[in-house]
């Protein structure tokens, strides 16, 4: 079935056939002057995450901005142009006294409290030095991530960061937008591993490309299909492929057309790449892409080298780069304000080579710190006051979406309730190693609770004959070597009632020991 047979589509697609939303580009200046009130509602509320900006009715007349940043590397002088952006044209919203930059949970930058009337100028001055937010929302490949230590690794078996670019700069017609490959039926993630620990989760993106040797050459396994939603969350699965570096662009772009040409445009919660997959059958759908691609596929290697637990690189450590350090510092559920921003591209020049690097954990480092710089860095006052480099250990694994606070898909507020409620715990109780807590908002899933060792996805529950605020919990989720998705234990639980049952978790199942409290003489 091509898009043109599609008979029976949704009123996104019936919208977007009516007029492309990259087209709205053209009309920035015409929305400025109209207002956010007088807008086309599809337009406001969906067109305009084409160009990556996003209409939040819980903040009326704000915008959140979505960048893309492959592979989660920027420079110090982007992130600072990032930062002018927070200090000059966002506004205070949500619980926050001044505007904001969230990190996502795919190595990417999202901006709150944007008024209309800026975007055609936060586009400009982004364009100056290399960034776009372009295609990365709705029906769009979403950021691609790849590892956060590529090319520095001193383990690394493949760097990937030129791959990840590259593909990028394809699929966006380097961020001027791609007609051909923005109308997608729904949206779509790549990632492209280059180390032994799996740090993109592989096997939540719709293609994943994960290093493994065949008859003596390093090239990638591939995966397809998996993804989070409100309906259904489904690890991807092996399309029994084996492609060398040089293929992962054309075979992303031909899984795309086919997912383009032949996915379905109905249900929009039955339109991810795994329902064209399962309608086809693995074998039917692999034939298709070798038949877009233009030659068949090798089968894949036997096994692939995804072998170490998962990484979070908070800390110091050695890079391959003799005398280089890379330093991770764990931002507290991921949040920055202007001044941390311009902090962070004051540190990345003065102690680095400028370059700055975002983990799908919501942190950040700071690469090719060499050693006669190193104790001075970690000396700073960001590193020791805000931004630590040996966090306590529930609070290192700590990772929330955004919340109600900002998003109206959310049905509870997360961020600011997952870092109070990590730091009453960790009042209480003496942790032997991180324990990776997750809080998502809803059943979409972006704070992939699924993943956790303890993943909170919100909901509500009835107590005291009233509507409250709660979370079903999720365990067993696995990261890095032979990962896969945790299962719901519990629904249902009050957010008010959660934190003594976390508590008795941590106690049971992760050696969690209650604190002594100190005995004061009379």
């Amino acid at each position: 079935m091509t898009i043109a047979d599609n008979k029976k589509v949704n009123p996104i697609e019936k919208a977007k056939a009516q007029k492309h939303p990259l087209l709205l580009k053209q009309e920035l200046d015409n929305f400025a002057q109209m207002g956010w009130e007088a807008m086309d509602e599809f337009e406001r509320d969906h067109g305009l995450k084409w160009l990556g900006f996003f209409y939040r009715p819980v903040t009326p007349g704000k915008f959140m901005l979505r960048m893309r940043i492959p592979n989660g590397i920027l420079t110090s002088s982007q992130l600072r142009v990032l930062a002018e952006i927070v200090q000059r044209y966002t506004q205070a919203a949500g619980f926050q006294q001044e505007g904001n930059a969230d990190i996502t949970t795919r190595q990417n930058f999202q901006l709150r409290g944007i008024q209309i009337e800026d975007i055609a100028e936060i586009i400009n001055r982004m364009r100056q030095v290399g960034l776009t937010s372009v295609q990365s929302g709705m029906d769009n490949v979403r950021n691609i991530t790849g590892s956060p230590v590529a090319g520095i690794d001193a383990d690394e078996l493949i760097d990937t960061t030129e791959i990840v670019r590259q593909l990028q700069d394809v699929i966006t017609n380097n961020g001027d937008g791609n007609f051909d490959l923005s109308n997608l039926p729904r949206k779509f993630n790549i990632a492209v591993a280059g180390c032994r620990d799996n740090s993109v989760h592989a096997e939540i993106n719709d293609i994943a490309f994960i290093p493994a040797y065949k008859d003596g050459k390093l090239g990638f396994n591939v995966i397809v299909g998996g993804f989070f939603s409100a309906k259904r969350c489904a690890a991807a699965i092996p399309l029994d492929a084996w492609v060398e570096p040089g293929e992962v662009v054309p075979l992303s772009l031909a899984i795309l057309m086919v997912f383009r040409d032949h996915g379905q445009r109905a249900n929009r919660q039955k339109t991810r790449l795994m329902y064209l997959i399962e309608e086809w059958g693995l074998e039917k759908f692999r034939t298709q892409v070798e038949t877009q691609l233009g030659y068949p596929l090798q089968k894949a290697a036997p096994k692939d080298e995804i072998i170490w637990e998962k990484r979070d690189h908070i800390g110091v450590y050695a890079q391959k780069q003799p005398g280089l350090n890379y330093v991770g510092l764990h931002v507290p559920i991921g949040r920055l304000y202007a001044s941390d921003m311009f902090e962070v591209s004051r540190l990345a020049e003065v102690y680095g080579n400028g370059e700055i690097r975002l983990t799908v954990e919501q942190n950040l480092i700071i690469p090719n710190v060499p050693d006669s710089r190193l104790e001075a860095l970690l000396n700073e006052p960001l590193v020791q006051e805000r931004f630590p480099i040996a966090p306590k250990p529930l609070q290192r694994a700590l990772v929330s979406c955004t919340g109600a606070e900002f998003c109206n898909f959310a049905i509870i507020e997360t961020k600011n309730r997952a870092l109070a409620m990590i730091k009453e715990l960790e009042a209480e109780l003496e942790m032997p190693r991180p324990v990776r807590v997750h809080w998502t908002g809803c059943p979409n899933s972006c704070g992939q609770p699924q993943v956790a060792d303890i993943g909170l996805m919100g909901t509500k529950a009835r107590k005291n004959g009233q509507m409250v605020e709660a979370v079903d919990l999720y365990m067993g989720g696995k990261v890095g070597k032979d990962a896969h998705l945790g299962s719901c234990v519990m629904e249902k639980i009050p957010c008010d009632d959660l934190k003594p049952i976390l508590r008795e978790l941590l106690i049971e199942h992760f050696a969690a020991r209650p604190r002594q409290v100190a005995m004061v003489s009379a």
